[in-house]
């Protein structure tokens, strides 16, 4: 399909008795920001090494920018940039001489434009001057910024990154994510891999949920957050009476707590906020205030995998 950058279809891989990923059938489309998510053990590393020919699937068929996997191997890596499991790099060795060394193993980077190519990557990244300090004396975040600095040495048509804020400060996190919108905006599409909600709310435009090795939830990630239902909160010094309106209306888990009074609206065939206000005021109920909120991209989450996420606010 070629409107997807990445498409599986009953994607499984096995390790003798464990089985790691569980027939996901990803749809990842061309241009998007796909955040992929899921506790630790859900199956998202496994299945990032199988999409990049790390490792082989034991069934199911595997595309890449509209071509097949593992087949298609050498033809498709040219236009995908990784960065997997934390980069590894020469530690006496400057950041720029390990750029230098990668660019040179690439048989398509023609050799007289390499200076301009390893200085834009660092550039990019924000590592323009600390380019020849040597690695070993990088910190963990500088490290993973000279990782998609090395992913970025020729132009990519999808970019593939494993937890690419891990361990940066807030503002190594902050450059990251107007690094992964940019390339966005220039066309390219990018799988991410992440634990950290606040991140992936800012910049994804589609999310997979991982659970056990299953993909629990795909789609854009506004339709993702508002399956959950509407959060509806009324204040009113007639709690009781209110949970009464509200279960005649079909929403049976109010619950009152002093003159707060909470319920959660299905996401589908749920009566329209104003039919309910209508309906508690007409029934003589006192309504002092009254909001609409959907549920959290947290809330979401635990419901889907029935565990919690680390947020950094």
């Amino acid at each position: 399909m070629n409107d997807l950058a990445i498409s599986t279809v009953g994607l499984t891989k096995r390790y003798r008795r464990q089985l790691a990923v569980d027939g996901i059938d990803l749809a990842v489309p061309r241009g998007s920001v796909y955040g992929f998510l899921g506790p630790n053990g859900s199956g998202k590393t496994t299945t990032i090494r199988v999409l990049l020919g790390l490792t082989a699937a034991t069934h199911g068929s595997v595309e890449i920018l509209g071509q097949p996997m593992p087949g298609s191997l050498r033809r498709v890596l040219p236009h995908v940039g990784a960065l997997v499991e934390g980069p590894a790099f020469y530690p006496f060795l400057s950041g720029e001489d390990n750029l230098r060394r990668l660019d040179a193993a690439d048989r398509d980077a023609p050799g007289h434009t390499r200076h301009a190519r390893v200085a834009t990557a660092l550039e990019r990244v924000g590592l323009a001057n600390a380019s020849r300090k040597k690695v070993r004396a990088y910190s963990l975040g500088m490290k993973q910024r000279l990782g998609i600095a090395a992913a970025l040495l020729t132009p990519r048509d999808l970019m593939v990154l494993d937890e690419p804020t891990n361990g940066l400060d807030p503002q190594g996190t902050r450059e990251v994510r107007h690094l992964v919108s940019s390339l966005a905006d220039d066309g390219t599409t990018v799988f991410v891999s992440s634990h950290l909600l606040a991140e992936i709310e800012q910049i994804c435009t589609h999310i997979g949920v991982m659970r056990a090795g299953r993909l629990v939830a795909q789609g854009p990630l506004d339709e993702i957050a508002a399956a959950g239902g509407r959060r509806l909160h009324v204040v009113t010094p007639d709690p009781l009476q209110a949970v009464k309106v509200l279960d005649e209306l079909g929403l049976p888990d109010a619950a009152a707590d002093g003159d707060n009074v909470k319920v959660t609206a299905p996401a589908t065939d749920a009566p329209r906020p104003e039919d309910v206000v209508a309906a508690l005021v007409g029934a003589g109920v006192r309504v002092r205030g009254f909001t609409v909120g959907g549920d959290s991209l947290e809330d979401r989450f635990v419901a889907l995998t029935g565990e919690g996420f680390e947020v950094v606010r």
